[in-house]
């Protein structure tokens, strides 16, 4: 081999790394697909959300039903994707000042499941978030494709989507929840 060979050929491992990695970050292929959930697109508005479910660290199945008449902010995540952790913070702070008018719900779809997340948790304590699970494979199909991360859904009072969108942007979520608060 010459030595022109050998950096081309590393190069092209290169461009095809980072083709097959943005493809998986933005839900391109049909490994992403299917570990992100969902149909062929996002879900409109209106679409009914109800029978989405998920598990708690205890084991425990909720749907999104359960939470008729509350607004829902819904963050879906995984602890290996830099704007998911940019946006942790945020989220978890939502979270917390909840109270009676709504409820965050941040779901992980990290493969490895309580395995990748609870020690994720645990090495940030300052976020005091409480995560939850997909219910199986085609858990979150109901809120259409998820062909990025985070993605955001903001679901209405009876379980129907009001506002969803991939990537972070600060202060969005905020903004979007008091919008929906104030909608009867």
């Amino acid at each position: 081999m010459s030595d022109t060979y050998v950096p081309e050929s590393r190069w092209r491992l290169i461009v095809a790394a980072v083709l097959v990695g943005g493809g998986l970050l933005l839900g391109g292929s049909a490994m992403a697909r299917g570990m992100f959930g969902g149909g062929s697109e996002g879900a409109s508005r209106g679409t009914d959300v109800s029978r989405v479910a998920f598990r708690d660290a205890g084991g425990n199945r909720h749907t999104m039903a359960e939470f008729r008449g509350k607004v829902v902010l819904v963050d879906v995540w995984a602890t290996w994707c830099p704007p998911c952790r940019r946006s942790l913070p945020e989220v978890a702070e939502l979270q917390k000042a909840a109270g009676d008018r709504y409820v965050v719900l941040p779901i992980s779809v990290d493969r490895g499941g309580w395995g990748d997340v609870k020690p994720f948790l645990d090495q940030n304590p300052q976020l005091g978030l409480t995560a939850y699970l997909p219910d199986g494979g085609k858990a979150l199909d109901a809120f259409g494709e998820i062909r990025g991360i985070p993605t955001t859904l903001v679901i209405d009072r009876e379980g129907k989507l009001v506002k969803r969108w991939s990537g972070y942007g600060e202060g969005l979520a905020k903004r979007a929840l008091d919008e929906a608060l104030k909608a009867r």
